[in-house]
């Protein structure tokens, strides 16, 4: 592990914890940890050590909440592991393309698209408030296989960012769910994701296995007290905390492509 002072692991400790409870209820926990690694580690650190570990911090705590959502909420494990196998295969595809071709260009067109779902979720308050009763038909669980599946985990492995939010707001929309059993859903496709990711930096060599060992610890708390904090306020909380993230993930991005 590199040379990092006390404080500065205290303080990423406290990142993953925040970034597991953000991830549990609506996604998103990697817009604050992966920053906070990036600025914490020494210089000179490859950004790819950075990416791998905050990886295999994610995964503790995304497979964490997916226990804790799948005791407790309605959840179709078949449905959500054939999503994630989409993913997975979709996400490959996105890096691989990722390497020949620049991403600024795609992000001023993600920014209003996520401008334009927030607009849409506060029009539209009962949006993910309560399920469709009965199963979903087979064309919506088709249709999420592509849209969630291959195009989200395209646009995973492509660019990142809110991955875990754009599955919660296609979910909702694709298979009628409510916010709650959305996010429950979206944690298993981002477990199936997330191993992809690991396996790769592993093999690569680029984790720091003993800072991501300690922040799994914080990471996996934060993640179980998120979904219990879902479970027990509702998908109207969920909501609430869906719209704040989509709002700072835009902020993020435009940052990112206008001022740093």
């Amino acid at each position: 592990m590199p040379d990092i002072s006390l404080t500065v692991v205290v303080l990423l400790c406290l990142a993953a914890f925040a970034a597991g409870w953000i991830d549990a209820v609506v996604g998103g926990g990697g817009l604050l940890l992966l920053p906070a690694l990036l600025l914490g580690l020494p210089g000179g650190t490859p950004a790819a050590a950075a990416l791998g570990t905050n990886k295999a911090v994610a995964i503790v705590g995304t497979t964490g909440a997916a226990v804790t959502y799948v005791r407790r909420a309605p959840v179709d494990v078949r449905t959500a592991v054939r999503i994630g196998l989409a993913a997975l295969a979709g996400s490959s595809a996105g890096a691989f393309f990722a390497a020949g071709m620049s991403t600024e260009v795609l992000k001023p067109v993600i920014m209003v698209v996520l401008l334009g779902v927030g607009t849409f979720v506060i029009l539209r308050p009962s949006f993910g408030t309560a399920p469709v009763p009965g199963p979903a038909t087979r064309r919506r669980i088709l249709a999420a296989i592509g849209l969630a599946g291959l195009g989200i985990g395209f646009y995973d492995g492509l660019i990142g960012p809110g991955t875990g939010t754009f599955l919660v707001l296609a979910l909702t929309a694709v298979l009628h769910l409510d916010l709650v059993t959305a996010s429950a859903t979206a944690k298993i496709v981002n477990c199936c994701t997330n191993a992809g990711a690991l396996a790769t930096f592993a093999w690569q060599g680029a984790i720091l296995w003993q800072l991501a060992a300690v922040l799994a610890v914080f990471n996996l708390a934060g993640g179980a007290l998120g979904a219990h904090t879902a479970l027990k306020k509702g998908s109207g909380f969920v909501r609430i905390v869906l719209l704040t993230v989509v709002f700072a993930l835009v902020a993020n991005m435009a940052y990112q492509q206008w001022v740093a």
